[in-house]
This record gives structure tokens, sequence and C-alpha cells, in this order.
């Protein structure tokens, strides 16, 4: 996710941070100096952010050592404004799998609210809850209230939350997976309304979560869609056949010269004949700023590349293009390179799709 940092790892899940999180963080700062006026209350206001996101984190995990259980990886964890978001490598293609998934980050809020609960009543702090306040009250009870909203906010039927995530799963038993996620994402997308209305009337900050919404769902529903679409179409229909190749002993030059007779960026590396690597437009470019242009294109290559063969599914090699976050993945057919699949003639086929499918549409019509 752009503008977004990474902070660390655990059991392998990288953790990014995204820069919105310092809006909250300076939100919190800026509350509990307005209201103490001094710098301890502001410190101990960043710890509590800090605190919260620490439980957002767990939050997440709950959901990607779940997804885990079912042989599906978690990319990344990105915390933000509103939450935290695990991308996983894919969705659970069971929906009782995805139900089970979706619960299990509020399962762990949950958990830590009844931690706290049991921390707070055996040391005799509990207070009133009319007590409480943004900057004001007892840390961990406190703690143990957010997270308890935690609950209850996730598990609105808002697509894309979780509680969006069980809607859809739950309709998935009855409907297809399709017009499972598109009920999901128009409730999701009229509760988003419904925050910014409100927001516009009380606090501008359900504005912020309203955008966040809309363009999850909006998003989601885009996706799986356009997966639908491609069900049961192969590579070969989609992939491109007029393409250029470097051989292993090509230099940087003749790389350049390439580029600049035609539209094509990324291009497959042969050694006699066999695939050995793909020099991309990036590279090409760190490498011109370094070496002269009479250096071997094969220093610069990436070896370690991600291939379709020509018979795979279409969905399939969505899947790949957007895990590897590449642009350009070379089409095999019995270990010969055959074409080129970029994330721009995808695109130019989907729209070409959608042409042909209201033409036809149009002339049912008539």
């Amino acid at each position: 996710m752009k503008w977004s940092w990474r902070i660390g790892s655990v059991l392998g899940i990288p953790i990014y941070v995204h820069a919105t999180f310092l809006l909250i963080i300076a939100w919190v700062a800026l509350s509990h100096w307005l209201q103490g006026q001094t710098l301890q209350s502001t410190i101990w206001g960043i710890l509590f952010v800090l605190a919260l996101f620490a439980c957002v984190v767990l939050h997440e995990f709950g959901h990607a050592l779940t997804a885990r259980r079912y042989n599906i990886r978690t990319r990344d964890i990105t915390l933000l404004p509103i939450g935290g978001v695990a991308r996983l490598e894919r969705m659970p293609e069971n929906p009782w799998e995805e139900l089970w998934v979706a619960l299990a980050g509020p399962a762990v809020n949950v958990v830590i609210a009844a931690l706290l609960f049991l921390i707070l009543w055996t040391t005799g702090t509990l207070q009133p809850i009319g007590n409480l306040g943004v900057a004001q009250g007892s840390f961990l009870e406190r703690l143990l209230v957010v997270n308890l909203f935690l609950v209850g906010f996730n598990l609105l039927p808002a697509f894309p939350m979780d509680g969006g995530r069980v809607l859809r799963a739950l309709l998935a038993t009855r409907l297809s997976y399709t017009r499972s996620t598109q009920i999901a994402a128009s409730i999701g997308q009229g509760m988003a309304l419904l925050f910014g209305f409100i927001g516009f009337l009380s606090n501008p900050f359900l504005i912020f979560i309203a955008f966040f919404v809309w363009v999850g769902a909006a998003q989601e529903a885009s996706m799986v869609l356009m997966r639908s679409s491609l069900a049961g179409i192969p590579v070969s229909q989609a992939m491109q056949t007029d393409f250029r190749v470097l051989e292993a002993a090509d230099t940087l030059g003749t790389a350049v010269d390439m580029i600049l007779a035609g539209s094509q960026q990324d291009f497959p590396v042969t050694d006699r004949g066999q695939l050995i690597g793909v020099l991309t437009r990036g590279e090409l470019l760190k490498a011109l700023a370094q070496r002269p242009l009479g250096t071997s294109v094969r220093e610069f290559m990436h070896n370690n590349f991600v291939v379709v063969d020509s018979f795979e599914m279409l969905e399939v090699a969505l899947s790949r293009l957007n895990e590897c976050a590449c642009n350009t993945i070379p089409v095999l057919r019995n270990g010969r390179l055959v074409g080129l699949l970029t994330s721009e003639n995808f695109g130019e086929f989907m729209m070409i799709q959608s042409a042909l499918a209201a033409s036809r549409q149009a002339r049912q019509a008539a």
C-alpha cells in the first residue's frame, strides 16, 4: 500500500503503518494537551494510542493465523486510522472457512477485553464508565472499553469490515460468491453514506471512516466481479504474442534501443532459447545510472521471476500478478516462451470483454 512504512515483521508477516496513522496520534495528543495541558498527559495519550494499535495488530494476527490453518498466506498487515488490514493472498473458497477467518479478529479483542476486566476486577480498580473519557480515566479500563468498541464496530454488516465478510460468508452458503459480495458491498456503501451524513452533523472523523468503507467495498466488489468474469478463460487468449526478447549476452545499450523502438517496457532474457530472467524498465534505469551501456543485461536481470502456463486460467495469472507486484509475467508452453502477460494488455482484454458483453446484451434487448 502506498504511503506505508515497514515497522517490523512477526511470524514472517511484514507489518506496515500508513502515513495517515499519524493523524490519530496527532489528534489524541492534541486532545490530551487541551484537557491537561501537560507533557505527561500528552505522552500518556500517545502511549494509549500505541497500546490500542497493538491490540489492532493482534486482531489482524487473529485473521492471519486462522487463514494459515487453511493454507492461506498473509502478505502483510497495514495499520490505518480506522484499524488494520491483513492482506491475504486469497480469500477462502469455502464460506465457512471465510466465516471463521472473519470472526477470528473480533474474537481476539474479546479475549483482550476479558483479560483487562479480570485484571481490573482482581485489583479493585474498576470505575464507573461515566468517569471515562478520551483523555481521562483508568488507562486499562479505557483500553478495555475501546476493545469492546472494536468488536462492535468490526461486526457491523458493512463490507469490507469483518461483519461484512461474515455477512458475505453466510450469504454464500445460499447464493453465488459474486452475488453475495455485491450484496455485502452494497450494504457497506449504504452504511458509508450513513456514516458520512452523521459525520457532517456531528463528528467529522466519521466522514473519514465513511470514505475508507466506501472505497474498500467498491474495490472488493470490483475484484470479485473481475475474478468471476475471468473464470474459464485461459491465459493464451489474453497474452501478448508480439514481443521482443533480449539475449543474455546483449548489453544495456541494446535494451535501451528496444525500449525506444516500441512500447514494450519489460524484456524476457533468454540463453540458447531458455528463459533465464526478466529485465524490467525500472532495473534498466537503475543500471544506466550505475554502469556503462556496454554492460551485459545478465547483471541486472531478475533471476527470481514468476511465470504462468498458457493453458492456466486468467484468474490464476491475475493472482500471480498481484502477488509478485510486477508488471509483466512470461507465458510458457511446454517450457518454451510463447508470450507475455502484462498489466496493460490484461486491462485492455478486460475492456474488450466488457464491450463485447455490452454488445451481446444490446442485441438480446433488441
